[in-house]
């Protein structure tokens, strides 16, 4: 079973919440599709490409509405929640399509409202419904995901967990500084703000350290510690965990009641809004996933994010709800964990990709007993930066990608440019994901070798046509995601 989350109050403001949409989608239909992912997975890219597509007519086979034309207009349209800042879509397909750079990854939520016309494919759904839907994407950064699971954890148990998960494997190099500090405090004397400052930047060092890209490790809450905003210096963002203190209540002054009132406080004035106005308020789900990343880094990172992807899907409210039920409650029913950067593979190992983030998530699927929703694992790129291509080496052909690397990028001693293409081998999977775990078990930490070449390539140029008008990005799966999160609300 899922950890509870909610507390009554909030279980009563959900439900007018829910009665007031689903009142609303009566005349205008709309389903609010959350788009989240741990650090790199390419959220930005891929609601930008989703958008490009639906736009720009984009190649979209797989949406059985647009094959079959029955979808007539797309547009943007003004967000429903004007407290939400508007996903900056201009400015970042404008440096995708036209500058030919990565933009900017999620700090924060925001949203964007794209409308389809349609016409429904039976003869009642054209009589009954008013042939609209609007999409409505969330889009907000998966360490705020991985702090749900704090609210159904006391300081103490917190303090715990993270000293635990801390002191293991590589964590307990990065995590020295902060360790040996946490152990000349005592919990029960009394609080000094200097102490409680050095000892949340030390905590936050660490968390920092580990999200670096040369350990790429992924459970690392509280997550607003590594995205703090406008919250930065404030007392909600100025703890740490400490050591066990012995039997009994710390004294109201000390150091421990301190940290304590202010974990309380981040969860009260940070994590519970997150997840009352905006996580609850979902009905479809994309989980995005950079799982070579992981892989690369060791049998450690793999571990790290198969634990973190734990945490994720045990924070959904999934199921499928009858129709009484749906009046009052939401819940989560199709979710879908994308493997991203499929273009930094061979196509013959996209199945293997898939086997393998399947592999890292079907624990946590078989725990939480989704209850009637559906789960889609698939490799996906949104945005394809490669083609494939066959070189010949030592008599034998290879399978190759084809892009051009960002400028900085080197390759067997060679610096690129920025301007100028190439071809590598990317390694290949193996079969069987169990076969790869083994394999990585087998490697001492630290001295995991680079199992694929990685390599950061620039977007890439969009064709024209004919008459000099330009295609929408290209990319890998982006339709298969759509129809399975969509194609029902279209039918």
């Amino acid at each position: 079973m899922p950890p509870r989350l909610t507390t009554l109050t909030d279980e009563a403001r959900l439900a007018l919440d829910t009665l007031a949409g689903r009142a609303a989608s009566l005349v205008s239909p709309s389903v609010r599709l959350g788009v989240t992912g741990l650090s790199r997975a390419g959220k930005t890219v891929f609601i930008s490409a989703l958008v490009h597509n639906l736009l720009n007519g984009g190649r979209l086979p797989l949406v059985e509405a647009i094959r079959s034309g029955r979808v007539s207009r797309v547009r943007l349209e003004p967000q429903p929640d004007d407290a939400v800042p508007r996903f900056q879509y201009e400015d970042h397909i404008h440096a995708l399509v036209t500058d030919r750079i990565w933009p900017d990854s999620t700090r924060a939520i925001s949203q964007l409202r794209i409308t389809l016309d349609y016409e429904s494919a039976s003869g009642w759904g054209r009589l009954l419904s008013p042939g609209r839907l609007s999409i409505d994407i969330v889009d907000y950064p998966g360490e705020w995901l991985l702090d749900l699971p704090l609210l159904t954890q006391d300081y103490r148990t917190f303090s715990k967990n993270t000293a635990a998960l801390a002191g293991g494997g590589i964590r307990a190099e990065l995590a020295r500084d902060w360790l040996a500090l946490s152990a000349t405090v005592d919990p029960e004397a009394t609080a000094e703000e200097a102490t409680a400052r050095k000892l949340a930047e030390a905590f936050t060092g660490y968390l920092k350290a580990c999200k670096s890209d040369e350990r790429s490790l992924s459970t690392l809450p509280p997550g607003r510690f590594l995205m703090p905003g406008d919250l930065e210096g404030s007392p909600a963002l100025t703890f740490a965990p400490l050591p066990a203190l012995a039997d009994g209540r710390p004294g109201k002054d000390s150091l421990h009641a301190m940290m304590e009132r202010r974990y309380e406080a981040y969860k009260t004035h940070v994590v519970r809004p997150f997840f009352r106005e905006h996580f609850a308020r979902l009905d479809r789900q994309i989980v995005l996933v950079d799982a070579l990343q992981a892989v690369n880094r060791g049998a450690e990172a793999v571990h790290d994010l198969e634990r973190a992807l734990g945490d994720v899907l045990a924070c959904f409210r999934p199921g499928a709800n009858s129709f009484l039920s749906s009046l009052l409650t939401r819940r989560i029913d199709r979710v879908v964990i994308a493997a991203t950067k499929a273009d930094h593979l061979h196509h013959e190992s996209h199945p293997r990709l898939e086997a393998l983030t399947r592999r890292l998530v079907e624990r946590a699927i078989d725990r939480i007993g989704m209850s009637g929703a559906g789960i889609e694992v698939m490799a996906l790129a949104a945005v394809r930066a490669t083609r494939e291509a066959t070189v010949r080496h030592d008599g034998q052909d290879l399978p190759v990608i084809v892009g051009t690397p960002i400028a900085g990028e080197t390759i067997n001693g060679e610096t690129f440019d920025g301007e100028k293409k190439t071809a590598i081998f990317p390694g290949d999977l193996p079969e069987s994901p169990d076969s790869l775990f083994q394999a990585l078990e087998s490697i001492p930490e630290g001295d995991a070798p680079a199992l694929f070449n990685f390599v950061r390539f620039r977007p890439p140029p969009l064709e024209e046509t004919g008459g000099g008008l330009r295609l929408s990005v290209p990319h890998i799966r982006l339709d298969r995601a759509l129809q399975y999160l969509i194609g029902d609300r279209l039918a």
